[in-house]
Parts: structure tokens; sequence; C-alpha cells
């Protein structure tokens, strides 16, 4: 039987053809390893070409429609004209934070500012920058984490012009939050962007990553990030997703973590056309801990993927994963969780979890719990549930005078409340209440500032309610 002819679609054409093309200038800030990777995920990428659904990691998540979609590619600077406020602002109140901006796929600030080394030795900025500056730093750590395993990570690694840089030596601690906010503001572009993060022994940094569109225009935003977190360093990630309906998002995240480090992630999606989140992490050191939290609120015709990838490598480490989404209207929802323990991974703790609720007979959700297992002294559970409101918990709240809507949304918000209770920032954990409340009610949207803007101390969503009663 002859092997199945690969679908070449018009956009990869354009892509192969962008890279041949403006090669140079793609590569005009790498170090040699970077560009050498470049070309050999370019052929890579021509090779398999876009992922599909006869590929068992996809089969659940339809990007056919973005291939068919007349985008541009999209690698040049933006340049520095007018203050960041001016196109997009982010307001939450009492929340400090050290915003660092990529727009359309470039590190967003002028130019003496494009790589900032603070007094305890933190270096933040440009990506692009960093590979001229520090290619030393570059040079041990990038590409190191994300393996090639799709077209879309060959893609990236082939034409990501820039992305964020940030390298946090031993035994610092960064006190403010650094939030990093991820902006496409041209119509109809595909974006590649690249995150690379260090933190060394002892160190600690929190970071809110926030995906906006400030437009209803199409786009594609294939985004990689590598984190690498040091001996007893410890990472508190938030990921703030809030894109139009005609955007897509694939947010691929890879963590090395090293011997009793800690991290902590929580995804909040509350908006997008198609957003498909993949985490991979790997505990490559003894007495590592995780903690991997999500919640998705989806409605109309939107589809959420969140793919999480536990490895446990190393003996006496603890992982937790907590999914929960709320499926309305037509909208779809996938989550495949996977816990991998090695053979010599002793005395593993791995638990997993994802819950979902269907608002209506048209929502659709897929959960695929997988453990892999080959040591002996673990323990390891994980479970899925599909379900809808309790309507005994919703009649209790109406006997009370609650007219059904607000009951509804209480008991929906009681459910959520799981994941946000675990937001350690104050300021930010109100303000991401706020959020939910007001995306429950069918308030929140996005428009042209950013979603946490929405959150006005001055007229907070109040409910009368005692929440830990129900």
């Amino acid at each position: 039987m002859g092997k199945i002819k690969k679908t070449v679609y018009p956009l990869e054409e354009i892509l192969i053809r962008h890279f041949s093309n403006h090669f140079e200038r793609l590569s005009s800030h790498d170090i040699p390893k970077v560009t050498k990777m470049r070309r050999e995920a370019m052929a890579a990428f021509q090779q398999t070409g876009f992922p599909h659904k006869k590929m068992e990691n996809w089969r659940n998540t339809d990007m056919e429609g973005v291939y068919e979609e007349e985008l541009a590619v999209f690698d040049r600077e933006i340049p520095f004209e007018k203050a960041l406020s001016e196109i997009f602002l982010c307001e939450v109140h009492g929340f400090e934070a050290r915003v660092l901006s990529v727009l359309n796929g470039s590190f967003y600030s002028s130019e003496e500012e494009k790589l900032t080394v603070d007094k305890n030795g933190v270096i933040v900025g440009s990506l692009a920058k960093a590979m001229q500056e520090y290619p030393e730093l570059v040079e041990k750590y990038y590409g190191e984490i994300m393996q090639q395993t799709d077209g879309f990570k060959s893609l990236n690694t082939a034409m990501a012009a820039d992305g964020v840089f940030i390298y946090v030596p031993d035994n610092v601690e960064v006190e403010n939050t650094f939030q990093i906010i991820n902006i496409l503001n041209k119509p109809k572009l595909v974006i590649n962007v690249r995150n690379l993060i260090i933190l060394g022994k002892n160190a600690r940094l929190r970071l809110l990553h926030c995906d906006d569109s400030v437009n209803h225009h199409a786009g594609f935003i294939n985004k990689v990030s590598e984190t690498y977190l040091g001996e007893n360093a410890e990472l508190e990630l938030y990921k703030l997703q809030n894109l139009n309906n005609e955007t897509a998002l694939l947010n691929q995240t890879a963590i090395h973590q090293s011997a009793n480090s800690r991290l902590k992630v929580n995804v909040l999606s509350l908006n997008g056309g198609l957003i498909r989140n993949e985490i991979t992490d790997l505990m490559n050191g003894e007495g590592a801990w995780s903690d991997i939290r999500g919640l998705y609120l989806m409605d109309q015709q939107q589809h959420i993927d969140n793919q999480v990838f536990v490895y446990h490598n190393m003996p006496h480490c603890n992982s937790n994963q907590l999914f929960k989404g709320i499926l309305d209207n037509e909208a779809t929802g996938v989550f495949n969780g996977y816990i991998y323990v090695a053979r010599d991974a002793q005395q593993t703790n791995a638990f997993q979890r994802n819950s979902n609720i269907l608002l209506t007979k048209t929502a659709q959700v897929d959960t695929m719990p997988h453990l892999e297992i080959y040591a002996d002294d673990v323990k390891c559970s994980h479970g899925a549930s599909v379900g809808q409101l309790d309507n005994e918990a919703l009649f209790y709240l109406m006997q009370r005078g609650i007219p059904f809507d607000d009951a509804r949304m209480l008991l929906l918000y009681a459910y959520a409340d799981a994941i946000i209770k675990e937001i350690s920032i104050s300021a930010l954990r109100i303000s991401i209440e706020d959020m939910v409340k007001r995306r429950l009610r069918g308030d929140l949207s996005i428009c042209d500032r950013c979603v946490l803007h929405c959150s006005n101390p001055a007229s907070p969503v109040i409910f009368d309610i005692d929440l830990s009663k129900i």
C-alpha cells in the first residue's frame, strides 16, 4: 500500500518561502547554535507540515480552519513611536508588576531598554538582544528543554524572531511580579514568539503571562516558552488568556525542574476562538514539587485544548493537576493529562483530576487522563468527570429567593473557586474573581483595553451570599 501523501496547505508554502527569502534577517541576531537549529527545524517542518487530526495528540482539535486563513508572516520589529499605554492598558487595582511587552512577536521597548541588568544581577528584556549580549546563557539553555515533537514547535524554532528573556541569578528573590503581555494588533498575521526563562539555585520569581487581542482581526500566535528551574528554585506562573474569537493561540510551555524546585502554574482561559495550551513538566531533580491548575470558560463556538504532561524522572517527587471547565452554547473542550513515572522514580506522589460542567446539550468535551508507571513504590491517581449543574443545589438557592440566573452563576463560581483561590497575589486574585463573575454573567469580552481593566474597584461584582456554605 502506498504512503499517504501529506496535505500541503497554502500557508505552509507561504511560511517556507518566507523563511528562504528572509533568512538573513531572521537570523541576524542569532548565535551559531540558534542559526543551525533554525535550518534543521525548517527542514523538519517541510517534512512533517502542520499537525492534523489523524495524529493522536491532535485528533480532537481541528486546526484546518487556521491553515486555510489568508494570513501573512510578520517578523519585523515595531518602531518605538508611541507609549505602550496608547496601544494597550493593563490596570489591576493594587497590583504592582514589571511589564514586559511583546507586540506582534517583537519585544516592545525603546532601543536603550531592550535589555536591562538590575543591581541584583537579574537580566530582563529581548531574547534577540540577549543572544548578542549574553550568548553563553542562550547557548546553554536555548532549545534544551522543548523537543521538536511536531510541526508547530519546528516552525517556531525556525521562524521566531524575538520574545522575552529573563535570567534570575542564584540566591536572588525577585520582589515584584513580572508581567509578560503578548499583544496582537495587526490584522491577519502569523506570529512566532520564543521566550526563555532561567532561574538559578534558590532563585524566586512570580510571573504573570497575558495573551490579549485589542481588535477583532484574525490571527495565529505560535508561542514557545522554555523555563529552567535550578536547585531549590521557586516559580509561580500565571497564564491569563483573553482573545477574540478570530484568533488561534498555540501556547507551548516546557519546564525543567532541578532537585527540590517548586512550581505553581495557574492557567485561566476566559476567551478565545481556538486555544491550545501544552505544558510539559520535566521533574529531572529529586524532591521536585509541582501544582498545575487550570480554569476554562468557553461559550459560543470557542474551542479549548489543554495538554498537560508531567514526567517523574527522579525519586521523591510530588505533582498535582487540577483542571476545571465550564462550557456553554456550542463550545468544545479537550483535556489530555499525562503522568509518566520512570522505573527509578520511587516514592512518587502524582495526582490528576479534570472536571467539566456542560451548560447545554450542544457543548462537548473530551477528557483523557493517562498514567504510565514503571516504579512500584508510588501513590498515583487520576480522574475525570463531565456533568451538569446540581439541580438540587439550584433548587435550594431558588427556594431562598435567589433568581434562577443568579443561583446558577453562584454555583458556577463556587465550582471555579478551587482554581481561583490558589492565586497567592491578593490584588490579582481579587481582580480575577471579578473577571470570572463577569464572564459567567456574560459581560466580559475582549475590548480595546486589557481585560484586567474591567476590574473596577469602584463597581465590583458582589455576591450577597456566603459561597462557603454552598
